[in-house]
């Protein structure tokens, strides 16, 4: 009985919040990437942001660290991950700092403030919009956030392998994350995927975090942007590694890709 309890120490006394910051968000690169198209095509950097179904709102306290006249909004239905994210991200920031981000518990199609130059929707999170019309109606509410000068800069995957049931695992630091697509439906393109987080000590967080999405593809996210009212979008594409065959991590723009079973990229709209 010892034995077994020690074996699950490392699991219950994880902080899936944690774990998920370690292994999926790198808000750094993301911000990195957001300016940079954001200055490509208005050449001045961006300074007003906003986070939607910002979970711990890293990317929103990432942000202001970053210049001293960055301001961001950070909003989620969920009051958990905000807690979180306000104990853990903005108490670290000094009051001058804390006092430029503004975390809301609301609905992203609901919640109002001035308007940005910039609004993401980031980690695939607009996919639980699983209808044309509701995805439309949230990137409208998307638009409206935005400055003349605006961009709103979405992720989004695909590539066959992400129409089959599998387990990816990858190592972490001290952990293993595993990313599973538990199921898709070929008709309505709906998927159920689950996060795991496994532990040297055989212990194991099980179904950490669960999405019951639909899976957009690239034409259709872009076609309803169109409708949505935005002038144009563009698709910034992984580039590949020529030594590994794997993707580098850097993403450009581009009309056309060569085919892929397993891609992420990132799509700015320009209002």
């Amino acid at each position: 009985m010892g034995q077994k309890k020690r074996r699950k120490k490392r699991a219950q006394k994880a902080d899936r919040h944690e774990l998920y910051e370690q292994a999926v968000q790198e808000p750094e690169a993301d911000i990195d990437l957001v300016r940079r198209i954001y200055k490509n095509r208005f050449a001045r950097p961006p300074r007003l942001m906003r986070e939607d179904f910002c979970g711990t709102a890293y990317f929103a306290a990432e942000w202001i660290k970053r210049h001293p006249e960055n301001r961001a909004w950070a909003i989620d239905l969920d009051p958990v991950p905000l807690a979180w994210g306000r104990e853990r991200h903005i108490s670290e920031l000094d009051p001058e700092q804390a006092a430029r981000v503004k975390l809301i518990e609301g609905n992203v199609l609901d919640v109002g403030h001035e308007k940005v130059d910039i609004t993401v929707a980031f980690n695939f999170s607009y996919f639980l919009f699983d209808t044309r019309d509701a995805l439309r109606r949230y990137f409208e509410k998307a638009r409206a956030t935005l400055l003349e000068d605006g961009v709103l800069v979405l992720d989004a995957y695909g590539g066959a392998d992400s129409m089959r049931p599998s387990e990816e695992p990858r190592e972490v630091e001290d952990f293993t994350y595993v990313w599973e697509q538990h199921s898709f439906d070929p008709i309505t393109h709906r998927v159920r995927n689950y996060i795991h987080f496994e532990f040297d000590d055989g212990s194991q967080m099980h179904r950490a975090f669960r999405y019951d999405w639909r899976l957009w593809s690239l034409p259709e996210i872009r076609e309803v942007l169109a409708e949505a009212g935005f002038h144009s979008s563009q698709v910034y594409w992984e580039g590949t590694d020529q030594k590994t065959g794997e993707g580098n991590s850097i993403f450009r723009p581009r009309e056309s890709a060569p085919e892929d079973p397993a891609w992420i990229a990132y799509i700015a709209a320009y209002r």
